[in-house]
């Protein structure tokens, strides 16, 4: 039972990696164990880092290792919060009004709008995955999509 805990917590916190340490996100465990390398720091921190679900403040302060001026910031965080059945909804068919919205939010260029959706719509369940329980982890995986675009990873 331990083990389907600390697996459950470990893979919750990882999804959070959106703006620090690229394995395991920002956050007071990302500063607690900065500067340490292995397997056990990292996951330590990840823990540390779900367990106390901090990346909020984090991401909304520019503090715990999270930084702003990306595409992450307070505002895109409280938009995809109000707005998480209709942004679902649009991303599910690669457009619409939230969806532009978010593009905007996220300055996206409008040469690179049409891309976004497509991605987003190819990417639906990835992005709105089981897994994902809370904005912060949708858009923490919508991060990670868009990193592994050539196009997007600009905005990332």
């Amino acid at each position: 039972m331990l083990k389907k805990i600390v697996l459950a917590t470990v893979l919750a916190a990882g999804s959070s990696y959106a703006m620090a340490d690229r394995d395991v996100g920002c956050g007071i465990g990302s500063q607690v164990w900065a500067g340490k390398s292995g397997v056990v720091p990292k996951i330590l921190a990840a823990t540390t880092n779900g367990i106390l679900t901090n990346q909020m403040l984090g991401i909304t302060f520019g503090t715990l290792g999270c930084h702003q001026g990306g595409t992450v910031t307070a505002q895109v965080v409280q938009f995809t919060n109000e707005n998480s059945e209709s942004l679902a909804r649009d991303m599910s068919v690669g457009q619409g009004e939230s969806l532009n919205v978010l593009a905007e939010l996220m300055n996206i260029k409008a040469a690179d709008k049409a891309h976004f959706f497509a991605v987003t719509k190819q990417n639906f369940s990835t992005i709105y995955s089981a897994e994902n329980q809370n904005t912060l982890q949708v858009l923490s995986t919508l991060q990670g999509v868009m990193a592994k675009d050539s196009v997007l990873k600009a905005y990332v």
